[in-house]
């Protein structure tokens, strides 16, 4: 069972395909921006110690891209696990290490206000001179695409759900699971991003455990970081599951005879079962791969990026087509209260999202501005 499937049962036609397609760039996208994250996240390791051992006299830069061909190396690794049911454990890896670098960030950011003996920056936000009014709305819209991204999981809930073992039934086991992952996540994202501001006021980085607000102790910040870098490698596989499922299953009904497709040619494996090669398999996950990883190295603008992400695919898949789909199976009536305050909220969203992307396409504009493709340095 998938998203797409729900989705077919309950409102079908053109809507369907829409989804679909929404769905799965939004997949694309998002594996692009874990490419950068987690790029950014393995120099910021190297600068740590390199900052240390010159004592901060070298400026350290280094390019992006090896990083990135390394995160696409080891995605290439992983995505020729067959099924979205043989990685829960690497679901429970990325989740430990989640709440690892949250936790160091968080506490980090504490330590700095006590250090300092009070709170910088203010209720309003960044103040007027560092940017320019302009700047700041602009990054306040970015600033909710960001905000929508973090919260853009409906489009692999599904595919999650359908691992899950019952009794209970999954759909039980889903919400308490949804329930409590989204108040533990929302805490944490609010106080980080509270003491990470008070902390630092006007001067807060775009990523407090790599932007280098923080430079010390260098060791726990190298452990945030490899904690971030593990995290994205399993949250890569995790969203792109459903992409590859979809995919294959689509081209084996396509061409059910043909041996590169739908041949399973199995591998011994001492001391463990074999593992069964599929070419088309092998050929389009690495390409794949190889394809996000080119276009982060063109694009390697992570924040406005995250933000355009969020704007693109918050409003359509998890506000809008679930509303659509709750409205016909609890079949509310047109014009009714419920209806009209579902649309009411299904449009405040759609506002949010416009904005949002406006923000981002502006920041990427910007950079635009100074960049040099496969170049980009920090």
């Amino acid at each position: 069972m998938s998203f797409l499937f729900i989705f077919l049962s309950h409102l079908g036609g053109v809507k369907f395909k829409v989804c679909g397609l929404i769905q799965y760039l939004n997949i694309f996208g998002v594996a692009i921006g874990y490419t950068i994250a987690a790029s950014i996240s393995m120099m910021a390791v190297k600068r740590s110690n390199c900052f240390h051992e010159s004592g901060g006299k070298n400026p350290c830069h280094i390019s992006s891209n090896p990083y990135m061909i390394m995160f696409g190396i080891a995605e290439i690794a992983f995505s020729q696990i067959p099924d979205f049911d043989q990685i829960w454990w690497l679901s429970i890896v990325a989740a430990v290490m989640s709440f690892t670098y949250s936790s160091i960030g968080l506490a980090l950011g504490v330590a700095k206000v006590v250090a300092a003996g009070g709170f910088k920056g203010s209720l309003t936000g960044i103040s007027i001179g560092t940017v320019t009014q302009t700047q700041k709305i602009w990054r306040s819209f970015q600033a909710l695409g960001d905000i929508a991204f973090a919260y853009s999981y409906s489009i692999i809930l599904i595919e999650i759900q359908d691992t899950l073992k019952s009794p209970p039934s999954e759909s039980k086991t889903m919400k308490k699971a949804t329930l409590v992952s989204i108040a533990v996540t929302t805490a944490f994202y609010i106080l980080c991003g509270c003491m990470g501001y008070a902390a630092f006021g006007d001067l807060a980085p775009g990523n407090l455990l790599t932007g280098f607000g923080f430079y010390n102790p260098f060791w726990l910040l190298d452990i945030a970081n490899v904690a971030i870098v593990v995290h994205l490698v399993g949250a890569y596989q995790v969203y792109c599951q459903p992409l590859f499922a979809f995919t294959e299953k689509w081209a084996a009904q396509k061409w059910p005879h043909s041996d590169f497709i739908t041949k399973e040619i199995k591998i011994p494996i001492p001391g463990c079962s074999p593992y069964s090669l599929n070419l088309f398999r092998l050929v389009w996950r690495s390409a794949f791969v190889v394809a996000t990883t080119v276009i982060s190295m063109l694009l390697p603008f992570f924040n406005d990026v995250v933000g355009i992400l969020g704007a693109f695919g918050f409003w359509p898949l998890t506000v809008y087509f679930p509303i659509e789909m709750y409205i016909v199976q609890k079949k509310i009536p047109k014009w009714s209260t419920r209806w009209i305050c579902l649309q009411m909220l299904s449009v405040a969203c759609l506002i949010i999202s416009i904005a949002a992307a406006a923000g981002s396409i502006a920041g990427v504009v910007l950079d635009l501005k100074v960049y040099h493709p496969f170049k980009t340095s920090y």
